[in-house]
């Protein structure tokens, strides 16, 4: 009797260490991280670095060879238009060879044709303005009867204004042109003697074109100068735009009136842009790290309100975010869930049982922190993220925590 029971106790305790080595010897449950996949709004962006330039930049130069008055302007001074911005006394003429004739009738010629391309431009630029007027007085109507989306609406308004400011730039143009004219043909008949009342005592006021602010002063001492030479740069700082050197690989996804956020200039909140134009030529720019890389500059008007961004002027670093993609309803994933297997992205879903379970998944865009499911996943389903080479198909996991987005 006192044996059977030996046995019986034997038994038990037997099972019990089997069953203890057997639970020791159990995988256990992996701690991970899980995200929801869910269904949203989607965007996807090209991302680069840009900055800031006028976009028109004038410059005053010496009409005649002679001596020039110190420069009393220095960089960032404000000027109006028609105001004295150097004093020249012209040396004596010399007589007139058939040479000098020449090239100072062909810098008269070449001043007129740059007045009829600048007149060209006002009249390209106020067709562009009207056709614009047109579009969004439509867009406004429509809208009233909501038979036109807000967003067709903005893109209208948005395109009006920048022709309006086109049209300004334009107009600016052929003024600078006019000047250069005048002065072209003053040069001429002066140095044929027939000018010489310009001025008093010989000297020959040079004046500003248009009003604007003095960028450079490119010859800020007094003396001697040759004709054609640089003495003063100025610009419009509030006709800013945006200049962004994109990767050739990149720039076909990009197009005229993409929306651009302008953000890391050093203000309090980001600004608004829009793509104005895709220059048509590339060009070889070397990287930090020494790569070769084509790119091509794209050019961005800032559409937010001037007293924004009144303390940015030429050549400040702005980080851009030119947006190439949207959808409204696309279902999407932290794009640290997924991983390779050969050529297919994959990702360990979550099973009710609490088990990660191998999922192929079709991709579509991607952004900086997600990533478009197409096919494989639905919404509300979970899935891990950052998965580590512990976990397998079938995997026995634990969520410790759930990403929030």
């Amino acid at each position: 009797m006192i044996g059977g029971r030996t046995t019986v106790v034997f038994a038990i305790l037997g099972a019990a260490a089997a069953g203890m080595v057997a639970w020791a010897l159990m995988p256990r449950a992996i701690d991970v991280e899980t995200a929801v996949v869910v269904r949203g709004a989607f965007a996807q962006t090209v991302d680069e670095q840009a900055k800031t330039r006028i976009r028109d930049h004038f410059i005053v130069s010496s009409p005649l060879a002679g001596e020039l008055d110190r420069i009393t302007l220095r960089e960032g001074d404000d000027v109006a238009e028609g105001s004295v911005i150097a004093r020249l006394h012209p040396v004596t003429p010399a007589l007139l060879d058939a040479r000098m004739e020449l090239e100072l009738r062909r810098r008269v010629e070449a001043a007129r044709a740059s007045k009829e391309r600048a007149d060209a431009r006002v009249l390209q630029a106020g067709s562009a303005l009207e056709l614009a007027r047109l579009e969004v007085g439509r867009s406004r109507k429509l809208a009233e009867t909501n038979m036109v989306a807000r967003a067709k609406l903005e893109s209208d308004e948005l395109a009006f204004q920048m022709a309006g400011h086109e049209l300004d730039s334009a107009r600016a143009d052929a003024h600078v042109a006019q000047h250069d004219i005048e002065i072209a043909a003053a040069a001429l008949a002066r140095t044929r003697d027939e000018g010489r009342s310009q001025g008093e005592g010989g000297e020959w006021p040079l004046r500003a074109p248009i009003a604007g602010r003095v960028l450079r002063v490119q010859q800020k001492s007094g003396g001697a100068v040759g004709v054609g030479t640089p003495l003063v740069e100025f610009g419009d700082p509030s006709n800013l735009e945006v200049i962004i050197e994109l990767l050739t690989t990149e720039a076909p996804q990009v197009f005229p009136g993409a929306e651009v956020r302008l953000d890391g200039w050093g203000g309090p909140t980001p600004l608004s842009g829009r793509v104005r134009r895709i220059e048509p030529w590339g060009f070889t720019k070397i990287s930090a790290l020494g790569v070769e890389e084509q790119r091509v500059n794209v050019l961005v008007d800032i559409v937010t309100r001037r007293r924004e961004w009144a303390a940015l002027g030429e050549g400040y670093r702005l980080d851009a975010h030119i947006r190439v993609y949207e959808r409204a309803d696309a279902l999407q994933i932290p794009s640290g869930a997924l991983f390779r297997s050969g050529p297919q992205w994959m990702v360990f879903s979550v099973t009710a049982d609490g088990r990660a379970r191998r999922t192929k998944v079709t991709t579509g865009r991607r952004n900086e922190t997600f990533t478009e499911i197409l096919d494989g996943l639905g919404a509300n389903s979970s899935v891990v993220l950052y998965p580590s080479d512990a976990i397998k198909d079938g995997s026995r996991i634990t969520p410790v925590s759930s990403a929030k987005y």
